[in-house]
């Protein structure tokens, strides 16, 4: 029976550092060797998350942006794209008119971009942007209409939870929203994307094109819970939520401690 595994980065993967550590990259490249299917699935995009997890091996495809796409481990060109159509220029017109300006990720003309419009940046909004300074996707617009073109997939809106909160209400059933609290800068986020764009769903896509039966997920977030719902066997991290925890086949150790390859150091025996 083939297996599966997938992890998320950021507070799982990941330490407080925001990068992998090498007893990390060293476990789980060693068990890859010795043909472990092992993937993550991330909110980040692949260009940010490669940078994060310099030294992994990613053989197979990734899942990112929250499973907007699921992309070539190697180079990250697209395998799946989880796009949006028209009806997001409706979502758009109705966050513009409640002053809410997103960045909005998006092909254009070929190449990917995120675009903004920096006279409506909120201070959370700048921090992000600055924490990509020299990032090639990067893509300022001087006005809304602006913010509309290409094939749109994510948008990220930045800003106070009351103001954020009542989007997520109106689209948590129609689109795939996820309203959270950002891990390193406290920031409020919400993230809209296709309703076929999540984890769970780029992830079975990949397990189907692996020929995998079984699937085991690691995770700590709210942004986890879909891909917890559809794994043979989930783990929460230490440092995960309640809510995860409550999900959990099992509770392991914290990002902190490399409680993820310290898991699969410990259960993975070769040619599942």
């Amino acid at each position: 029976m083939r297996t599966l595994y997938v992890s998320d980065l950021d507070g799982t993967l990941l330490q407080s550092s925001a990068r992998t550590s090498p007893y990390t990259n060293r476990t789980i490249n060693a068990l890859i060797e010795k043909g472990m299917l092992f993937s993550y699935a991330t909110a980040r995009s692949y260009l940010t998350a490669c940078k994060v997890t310099a030294g992994l091996r990613t053989d197979i495809p990734l899942v990112v942006y929250n499973g907007a796409a699921l992309v070539d481990g190697r180079d990250g060109t697209p395998i799946y794209k989880n796009f949006f159509g028209t009806e997001i220029g409706g979502v758009l017109e109705e966050l513009f008119a409640h002053d809410i300006y997103p960045i909005v990720y998006a092909y254009l003309e070929g190449r990917e971009v995120f675009s903004y419009i920096p006279a409506r940046c909120t201070s959370g909004m700048e921090a992000f942007l600055a924490s990509r300074k020299g990032d090639p996707r990067t893509h300022p617009v001087e006005d809304a209409a602006s913010l509309c073109g290409g094939e749109i997939f994510y948008l990220t809106c930045i800003d106070r939870r009351e103001k954020l909160e009542p989007f997520y209400e109106k689209y948590k059933d129609s689109h795939h929203c996820v309203l959270q609290t950002e891990l390193y800068t406290r920031e409020h986020w919400l993230e809209i994307m296709p309703l076929a764009a999540s984890k769970s769903h780029a992830i079975e896509q990949l397990k189907k094109q692996l020929g995998c039966q079984r699937l085991v997920v690691f995770g700590d977030g709210k942004n986890d819970t879909d891909m917890f719902q559809v794994a043979d066997e989930c783990y929460a991290v230490a440092n995960a939520v309640p809510e995860l925890k409550a999900m959990a086949t099992a509770v392991i150790g914290g990002n902190d401690d490399d409680g993820v390859a310290r898991w699969l150091q410990e259960h993975y025996s070769g040619g599942q």
